[in-house]
């Protein structure tokens, strides 16, 4: 995985911690919806997307929910979203 890929990881990784902090990441499977692997409801969903928002620096059209279902389904919109400029850089953590 690339410097970029790993950051965009990291910082979704961190956005979900925040709503849903019994998650333990290293048991999330990449390409299986969070809601049948996480206690997610709407309401947390829509938290998640907030904070996506945040952290990446970009509005996520509420068409694109969708995409953001999986680990995978984001690490794929916001890799292509950081290669294409559109999001705040990742923060420095070291």
């Amino acid at each position: 995985m690339s410097a970029t890929a790993d950051g965009v990881r990291n910082r979704i990784l961190a956005v979900l911690a925040s709503v849903a902090p019994e998650l333990d990441p290293t048991d999330l499977d990449p390409k299986v919806n969070f809601r049948d692997q996480v206690d997610f409801d709407s309401l947390d969903f829509l938290n998640f997307i907030i904070g996506l928002h945040k952290a990446f620096g970009v509005d996520i059209p509420e068409g694109d929910y969708p995409k953001l279902y999986s680990l995978a389904g984001c690490l794929e919109y916001f890799t292509r979203s950081a290669a294409a400029g559109k999001t705040a850089p990742a923060e420095n953590t070291g």
